[in-house]
């Protein structure tokens, strides 16, 4: 046995092996007699059979715990050196007892008889107990009984024995306190075999069912040669998961039940003081741990390392436990040795205790260093990101708990150096814990030095990095920084411009670090007028309902706009532009409504809507007599005045903030009353009613003020509006503004927010009569304006206008196509203005769009203008609205089962007969991917797929359901070639421009090679932001235009005729897999195995409960496996190869296994 086991063995048995010889030899013959006899009596050996309980044994444990050891002194010589005269005695009482001898003890079988014999035998004697109060007496007549028992144990090792050291400490029934005090009973008793459960719980753990044995404790220097055979005999078994990792139901949580009986066993060995007192346990210990720390096979490192920063944090919590508390006893002991009169006996007892603390402290200091150097240093850089976070979580924990320590340069440039980790939740996990430090101020002054050298790496992260939360977690960092006053005025700038980022948590996490820059820059304002009284005087604050005289928020508003203009020039800059800020709005909002809303709740000047509203309204000119001379009160007033594109910016502030408002009112339905809801609610519609107007006359010049004017009416409640009983002409009058800013205006901005101004109103029954009379007026004066341009001159012909009047012309086609997107456009289409319908003068607007759209037939030779094509488009948007309402009013009387005459019928047909040559036309003389030619042929997909759905029209004997059914046309193979030209022109220009490989076929010509696109290495970051930005464009044409095909194919109208039938299909899908998810998802309903699948499943069209697809590394069902696919949840995801397969999954396991392979290798290092 080595010395060091020896001495652990040794320093338990000492304490009893000098008391018990000399209680034994005072005795007399007699008394030694008593003892021996009521040795056999007070406890019946049966009990020491079964494996004792934790909670119902514990008493009972600590009770025999010197006996154990006295026991255990004589056990040793049982296997050491049994002729001694000890155990002969030991063994003549026994066999006196009716008790078995030691042969019959290492006998592998024993009888029933035998066992009930013995049995029968102390339940007599036991009749026979003395009365004693003696514990020791009652300690020593058992060693018989724990040697057997020992024996046994000994018998079966390497068993799984239920109700061991792991069992108990991940029972239900048990607490990890409990255990741990059972375990230390354990190691007074038998420290081999204590060590060895403990091990074998380390083992377990690691999901090893392996086990060692005391001869494998007891042999130290094997150890490393002891976990290889297990490494080796673990590794056959080819198990991949291990308890740390796997996800179990109804057991509990594994790692912080681990993690908590580590904390309570080293809490016990404090308490207890062997922590101190043995130094050989926590010796032994970290022999096996550190070395399974080391280990190829990750589950015994990850478990190993986990337990080990375990120890450790545990140990830093203890530690401050001791440190505290010697401190405070030294501050006593110097408090005591100051006093006239020192108590001697006191200055003693104090020293005594200081020198215990300091050597506690010593041996604690010790193992926390030991373990560092041995574990942390070398896991830290494991090439399991797990283990990684895991060592930075201990970390941080170890600086915030024991500072004295770990709070160093030395620890602290580890946090830095993992900034910098490949792995996200590592990055995640540094920045988590760097927040913690910097959220306590006294920890500043230490970490001045930290933020310096690593400053850059957290703005590169907020700005930069590629996962989101990374970044909001970043920049809340960078806050605390902040506030600290260790960032530089660049940082602050470059931080404060990714309120305009385009990932919302981003936004979201920047609106304090943006708030607390304008609290510094209306402080530095505020400074330089005089202060806040002369800032008081001039711009007091609004408390009141005049919302146009001058307040105090108008200062800070005008520097909140002030910041968002500059960060957006910022964000222009190529040498500090973040790559992920909003460059293209959607659904009506833009950079500034964006970061608004993310500002919202951060800012409470942004809130007060109506103070916002006069600020805008009012008038900050100054007479030119007082320029000179300033007042201080004007020039107060003159910090306030907002310049045309700080106008702008705040009439988005302005939608953002009465949008919000209310949702936010609608959202507190619960907690305020329905009538003060409903005063809310007229409150804001009358305000805003009033407000609308005036901005309208002040803005209604500026288009881009203009259109977020006419934004506003949206959020007009007309139904609280008819509540107040507003006559009809504030209504009207109301209309009449946005009647004149759609005349007004050619920009396509503001003309469609007044047109959906217009559909906002319509959508009020109440007034719905005033809107339509209002409509009728727009289209009176578009359709006349056309004819008008129209009128003696030849638009079929391209070239022969000017420039004057292309531009005329092209804002009335513009105006008309936003009109018809949003009002029935078929009556004043078809006639002209004044005449007839069906009139043969040739002034018809539907034929005058026709001609229009014939300009855009290219001539070989001809440069297309811009003017010309932008005439184009909008006559082809505006045709092609004009089928959609006719498709829609034939189809409503057939509902009604109207008569529909065939004359009707043929008329529609010869107007789209005609509209599809034209189509047809332009795109057969344009080539490439001609923005008009793209246009063409999705319109012309759009009006063949359009007729198609009369197929489903009413019922197919009556009248009218076969006359509209005859209007379904199927495209030609001619026009069908024609599409597909056009597909492989734009798939060919977005993988040129995506750099994106395509599979050739044979009958295709090779992709052509442009050197300008192509990427030399040396493109600076501007150059490839632009790239990217046409990217997107031309996906999004792409998709689109492939979305138009799909459909057409669905509907039966394109690609279903032999001998070509299939071919399209087949070509759109050829590249699916290289054209992005975007391209795969659109493409993915023409899969038709997927389609039969979701067909012969009836759940396949159901609504799905769960549109959130799960984890892309779950494996899908097999196929011949019944299957009920939601859409749009995983299994449908995965169908439509939208996540991980099958195949991917195992390339990932592969990837895995070979990750494992080379940490053989590296392990790390």
């Amino acid at each position: 046995m080595p010395a060091r086991l020896s001495s652990m063995e040794l320093s338990d048995a000492a304490p009893l092996s000098e008391d018990a010889p000399a209680s034994l030899s005072s005795a007399g013959p007699e008394h030694a007699q008593t003892v021996r006899k009521s040795a056999r009596v007070v406890k019946k050996p049966e009990l020491f059979a079964p494996e004792p309980s934790i909670v119902q044994n514990g008493d009972a444990t600590r009770g025999k715990r010197k006996r154990a050891t006295l026991d255990e002194n004589g056990g040793e010589i049982l296997h050491a050196s049994e002729g001694s005269s000890d155990n002969d005695r030991d063994d003549a009482t026994d066999s006196d007892e009716g008790e078995p001898d030691d042969e019959e003890i290492r006998a592998k079988k024993k009888s029933a008889a035998a066992r009930r014999a013995k049995s029968k035998g102390h339940n007599a004697r036991s009749a026979k107990k003395p009365k004693t109060t003696n514990p020791r007496r009652n300690a020593l007549p058992v060693r018989s009984a724990l040697k057997q028992r020992r024996t046994r144990l000994d018998e079966t090792e390497g068993v799984d024995v239920p109700g061991d050291l792991f069992d108990h400490v991940f029972s239900q029934g048990h607490t990890t306190n409990a255990v741990a005090a059972e375990w230390l009973s354990r190691y007074e008793r038998n420290n081999s075999e204590a060590m060895r459960d403990l091990v074998n719980f380390v083992l377990k753990a690691a999901g090893c069912q392996l086990e060692v044995t005391v001869t494998d404790i007891e042999d130290q220097d094997n150890v490393t040669g002891r976990l290889a055979d297990l490494q080796d005999e673990y590794q056959a078994s080819n198990i991949v998961d291990y308890p740390l990792i796997a996800r179990s139901k109804g057991q509990p949580p594994f790692r912080p039940t681990l993690v908590a009986f580590i904390s309570s066993l080293v809490s016990s060995l404090h308490e207890s003081d062997i922590l101190y007192t043995d130094l050989a346990l926590i010796e032994n210990l970290q022999i096996w741990v550190t070395t399974m720390t080391s280990s190829a096979v990750r589950p015994f490192r990850h478990t190993a390392t986990l337990i080990s920063l375990a120890l450790v944090s545990q140990l830093c919590e203890v530690g401050t436990e001791v440190f505290e508390s010697n401190a405070k006893t030294r501050r006593q002991l110097e408090d005591e040795k100051k006093k006239a009169r020192s108590n001697k006996s006191r200055l003693a007892t104090m020293q005594e205790k200081v020198d215990s603390g300091d050597r506690k402290w010593e041996v604690i200091e010790g193992t926390l260093q030991d373990i560092y150097d041995t574990v942390f240093v070398n896991r830290y850089r494991d090439v399991d990101p797990r283990i990684r976070s895991d060592c930075v979580h201990a970390l941080g924990h170890w600086i915030l708990t024991l500072p004295d320590v770990f709070f160093d340069e030395q620890y602290l440039r580890y946090l830095g150096w993992i900034l910098f980790d490949p792995s996200a939740s590592t990055r995640l996990e540094v920045i988590k814990q760097l927040q913690r430090l910097f959220k306590n101020q006294d920890n500043v002054a230490g970490l001045q030095s930290f933020t310096e050298k690593f400053r850059s790496r957290l703005v590169e992260m907020a700005a930069r990095d590629s996962e989101a939360n990374i970044r909001a977690g970043a920049v809340d960092l960078l806050d605390s920084i902040r506030a600290t006053g260790l960032l530089e005025p660049d940082d602050i700038n470059e931080i404060g411009a990714l309120i305009f980022d385009s990932e919302p948590r981003v936004r979201k996490a920047v609106a304090g670090f943006f708030a607390a820059n304008v609290d510094d820059l209306y402080e530095s304002r505020v400074e330089s007028l005089g202060g806040d009284e002369a800032v008081d005087e001039v711009l007091p604050v609004g408390e009141n309902e005049d919302y146009d005289s001058p307040r105090s928020s108008w200062l800070k508003i005008k520097c909140v706009v002030e910041l968002l203009q500059t960060y957006d020039s910022i964000s222009s800059r190529t040498f500090q532009t973040p790559p992920n800020l909003i460059n293209l709005p959607s659904d009506g909002e833009t950079r500034f409504s964006l970061a608004a809303h993310a500002i919202f709740d951060k800012i409470p000047e942004v809130q007060e809507w109506e103070a916002l509203g006069g600020y805008l309204l009012y008038d900050h000119s100054v007479p030119a007599k007082r320029r000179k001379n300033l007042s201080a009160d004007d020039t107060i007033k003159a910090a306030c005045r907002l310049s045309e594109s700080e106008e702008i910016a705040m009439l988005q502030i302005l939608h953002v903030s009465i949008k919000t408002r209310e949702e936010g009112d609608k959202g507190r339905k619960k907690k305020v009353t329905k009538g003060e809801l409903h005063e809310t609610q007229e409150s804001t519609a009358r305000h805003l009613a009033q407000l609308l107007p005036r901005l309208l006359n002040k803005f209604g010049a500026v288009p881009a003020a203009a259109s977020v004017v006419l934004r506003l009416e949206h959020l007009l409640d007309l139904e609280v509006f008819q509540e107040l009983r507003q006559d009809e002409t504030t209504f009207s009058a109301l209309l009449d503004d946005i009647n004149k800013q759609f005349l007004s205006h050619a920009n396509q901005s503001v003309l469609a927010e007044a047109s959906s101004a217009l559909l906002h109103a319509r959508s009020f029954e109440e007034l719905e009569d005033v809107t339509d009379e209002k409509v009728r007026a727009l289209w009176d004066e578009t359709v006349g304006a056309l004819c008008t341009l129209a009128a003696g001159k030849q638009l079929s012909k391209s070239g022969n206008l000017s420039a004057t009047v292309l531009t005329s012309l092209s804002n009335a086609i513009r105006r008309i196509s936003n009109l018809a997107s949003v009002s029935d456009c078929t009556k004043f289409l078809e006639s002209a203005p004044g005449g007839k319908k069906g009139s043969t003068a040739g002034q018809e607007p539907l034929r005058l769009l026709l001609a229009a759209i014939q300009r855009g037939v290219s001539l070989p030779g001809e440069i297309n203008s811009q003017l010309e094509d932008e005439v184009v488009s909008g006559a082809l948007r505006s045709v092609l609205f004009y089928f959609f309402w006719k498709a829609k009013l034939l189809r409503e009387r057939a509902a009604k089962t109207e008569q529909i005459t065939p004359r009707e019928i043929a008329s529609l047909k010869s107007c789209r007969d005609a509209f599809a040559s034209v189509l047809t036309s332009v795109i057969r003389t344009r080539t490439g991917l001609d923005a008009v030619r793209l246009a063409a042929a999705g319109t012309f997909l759009d009006l063949s797929t359009l007729f198609a759905t009369f197929r489903q029209t009413a019922s197919p004997s009556s009248d009218a359901s076969g006359n509209l059914q005859s209007l379904t046309q199927e495209i030609s193979a001619e026009h069908s070639a024609l599409i597909s030209s056009v597909f492989v022109a734009a798939e060919k220009a977005y993988a040129r421009k995506a750099r994106k490989p395509l599979d050739v076929g044979e009958d295709d010509e090779p992709l052509d090679d442009e050197s300008d696109d192509e990427s030399d290495g040396d493109e600076d970051d501007a150059a490839e932001r632009e790239r990217l930005d046409a990217v997107l464009v031309i996906e999004q044409s792409l998709c689109e235009f492939t979305s138009k095909i799909v459909l057409a194919i669905i509907g039966r109208v394109l690609d279903n005729s032999e001998p070509t039938r299939g071919a399209l299909r087949a070509r759109i899908l050829r590249n699916r897999g290289k054209l992005g998810l975007n391209y795969k998802e659109v493409v993915a309903y023409l899969d038709e195995q997927k389609v039969k699948k979701k067909a012969k499943n009836p759940a396949a069209t159901a609504p799905a409960k769960q549109n959130v697809p799960q984890s892309d590394h779950e494996d899908i069902e097999d196929e011949g496996a019944p299957s009920l696919i939601e859409e749009g949840g995983e299994d449908d995801l995965r169908d439509r190869e939208l996540v991980m397969a099958d195949a991917d999954a195992e390339s990932g396991r592969d990837d895995e296994e070979a990750a494992d392979e080379v940490e053989d290798e590296v392990m790390g290092d």
